[in-house]
């Protein structure tokens, strides 16, 4: 146990850019209030974190599964795959074409296909509502 004395004041050693953005821009011990914030703006790094649409969630999700059903010759459950009934029906139709297109034009074709369908299903799924359309939907 310590007895009289002040107590030694602390530093911060070793401030990284995750500190830097914990601390909100100020890190003892680490230069100046701004330099953080200077170094992530010029590695191009947002402080906030930029949301994903719901279509391109979608997209994401979707294209992902076709690409997975695409030569299982099977569907799955479309909620083991995470996907809502509608999602399960953009990919159910985007499969069957892509199916088609990889027997006419081979793997590549098909898999732009895939890409170019699921955008545009997703799309114009969230345009008339998306899954508050309806129940189950």
């Amino acid at each position: 146990m310590r007895t009289g004395g002040a107590a030694r004041p602390t530093t911060v050693v070793g401030c990284g850019p995750a500190l830097v953005l914990v601390a909100g821009g100020a890190c003892a011990g680490c230069g100046s209030p701004d330099s953080g914030s200077r170094a992530t703006a010029a590695r191009g790094v947002s402080a906030t974190p930029s949301a994903t649409t719901p279509e391109a969630l979608c997209a994401r999700v979707v294209t992902y599964w076709s690409r997975k059903v695409l030569d299982s010759h099977t569907y799955g459950d479309y909620q083991t795959m995470g996907l809502s009934n509608g999602q399960y029906d953009i990919l159910r139709k985007v499969v069957d074409a892509a199916r088609a297109a990889k027997k006419r034009q081979g793997a590549a074709a098909a898999d732009e296909l895939i890409v170019r369908q699921v955008r545009q299903g997703c799309r114009d799924w969230y345009r008339t509502g998306g899954p508050s359309n309806g129940p189950w939907q």
